[in-house]
């Protein structure tokens, strides 16, 4: 042991010193530190969407976000699921076959859908990414032919879609609207981003 007498402040002052170093040093890392963490928008942005559709009624659509898509969720009335059957021959590509947007095999089939009422489709064109609008009244209207039967229309370039999202004949957009992966939690909520098998 030493003989030599410690200099008490200078000792509280190295060990303040010390102290708030080591304090600045944890203010610095931190948020380098963090930014290797996903943000929270980023977690969002992939996260699964929980839809409740017990309010959603015969003929009326809700949409949702996902990843930044629009999601329509649309409750087909029985006339609406009936007209999907007498326009298969005017379909680019009925039975979903094409595989830009390869559709899910529970939605393979003439609604493309879990359930026959309910529509789930990402609301984007396949042409050019815009967003088309409804137009559920059938007949004659302006830039639809005078036998439509409800559906939706991409104003920027002219293409269409049935009630099942599937693209008409002769359109700009070369394939349907594509239909998210996801399935039923109970009768009345419903989850997209997420299914079965994922």
């Amino acid at each position: 042991m030493s003989d030599t007498p410690v200099d008490n402040s200078k000792r509280t002052w190295l060990i303040a010193s010390t102290c708030a170093g080591a304090v600045g040093a944890g203010f610095v890392a931190t948020p380098f530190v963090s930014s290797f963490q996903p943000s929270e928008r980023a977690k969002a942005a992939g996260a699964a969407v929980e839809v409740d559709i017990s309010a959603l009624n015969p003929g009326e659509k809700l949409t949702v976000e996902w990843r930044g898509k629009p999601v329509w969720i649309m409750k087909r009335s029985a006339e609406q699921l009936e007209a999907l059957k007498k326009i298969e021959g005017q379909l680019a590509d009925p039975a979903s076959n094409r595989t830009a947007y390869p559709t899910p095999e529970y939605a393979k089939n003439g609604h493309r859908s879990i359930k026959p009422e309910i529509m789930v489709a990402v609301g984007i064109c396949t042409h050019l990414g815009c967003s088309p609008g409804d137009k559920f009244a059938t007949g004659p209207q302006p830039s639809l032919p005078d036998d439509w039967n409800g559906g939706f229309l991409c104003a920027c370039h002219g293409s269409t879609f049935d009630l099942a999202g599937r693209v008409f004949k002769n359109k700009p957009a070369p394939d349907n609207l594509e239909v998210p992966p996801h399935m039923y939690l109970s009768d009345t909520k419903l989850i997209i981003g997420e299914d079965k098998k994922a």
